[in-house]
């Protein structure tokens, strides 16, 4: 049975100390306490998106100066793989910005992909826009483990941020990458004007799923000019750092990503969510197409902390465990 928003908001509102500590019992008893999944996502279709989504860069819809690139040809993507497995990833993403996978030469050139990604032993994530079954078949097929569609924010509010798609549009989507037999990867943005109650019944939604999201990327929103949101206030560290809390507590056996808007935030705050329960990052320089740290920071960090690589097995048989368990550390 997942958390209720009521006890969402009760974990929420623990003294800073105590949540962390319970945060921490939930990630020591479900995960390798020392253990970070390293990711490289790569944008392989960049700009002129249908979408208007209010916090993208990429969205046809915002004068943002990004300059449109069309969709990679395999070996290029196979370059950036490459070099993404040379400097420590286990796990490659790519996206591309469109609304919705479309059947034709497009996709099968990213089938193809897929395929030469997954022979380098790399584990595959594509973040596409909406899928279809028979689609999220083929992508199984060609040797793609993960597909990411994030859900952004709670169902009440989702409204104020994206027009072209419903909330339900993307339930569907993780409807049939999960029947297809893919994991989920899914999660939400903070700092996007939201409450409060949106951020914890974001969580809820996520925590509901069954079975729930295998990885769970929390961004903080990045200002990006010409978007909606650019002159946004950023969420608040301690704020954020309490979501990653309540998502461990929620999720025990999830990746939990701390993903976009990294280098805004100190070596400090990452270190704080780390300790509430984070176990995931992205090395590279870009995530699709805004900043994040460099690969050397990132990794000093880690050493700094004691942590290490989480290998693909690790990663596995944490996703194995037992439903009656997860039920165990979230009530």
């Amino acid at each position: 049975m997942a958390p209720t928003l009521a006890q969402l908001r009760e974990w929420h509102d623990l003294p800073f100390t105590t949540l962390i500590f319970r945060a921490q019992a939930a990630h020591h008893r479900h995960q390798d306490p020392a253990g970070v999944q390293l990711c490289t996502l790569q944008s392989i279709k960049t700009g002129r998106c249908p979408e208007n989504c209010s916090y993208c860069p990429q969205s046809a819809h915002h004068e943002t100066g990004l300059d449109a690139v069309p969709l990679m040809d395999s070996d290029d993507i196979l370059t950036k793989a490459r070099q993404a497995r040379s400097g420590g990833a286990t796990r490659f993403c790519m996206g591309a910005a469109w609304r919705e996978v479309q059947d034709g030469p497009q996709f099968d050139s990213v089938l193809r992909s897929v395929e030469g990604v997954a022979a380098m032993g790399l584990e595959v994530c594509c973040t596409l826009g909406m899928v279809t079954l028979d689609q999220a078949e083929r992508l199984k097929d060609a040797g793609c483990r993960v597909y990411n569609h994030n859900l952004d924010t709670s169902r009440e509010y989702y409204p104020n941020i994206i027009s072209t798609r419903c909330y339900d549009d993307r339930l569907r989507t993780l409807e049939n990458v999960r029947t297809a037999g893919l994991e989920v990867c899914s999660g939400g943005i903070l700092g996007m004007g939201e409450s409060v109650d949106d951020r914890l019944k974001l969580i809820a939604e996520l925590a509901a799923l069954d079975p729930q999201p295998d990885s769970v990327p929390i961004n903080a929103l990045v200002r990006v000019a010409g978007t909606p949101l650019a002159e946004q206030q950023p969420v608040d560290p301690f704020e954020f750092v309490r979501i990653i809390a309540v998502a461990r507590l929620a999720m025990p056996r999830a990746m939990i990503r701390l993903s976009a808007g990294r280098t805004e935030m100190s070596g400090e705050t990452q270190a704080l969510c780390y300790l509430a329960g984070a176990n995931s990052i992205f090395l590279g320089e870009k995530l699709l197409t805004t900043p994040n740290p460099d690969r050397a920071e990132d990794l000093q960090i880690l050493h700094r902390l004691g942590l290490h690589a989480l290998t693909p097995e690790a990663a596995r048989r944490i996703h194995a465990a037992s439903t009656e368990d997860e039920l165990e550390v979230t009530h």
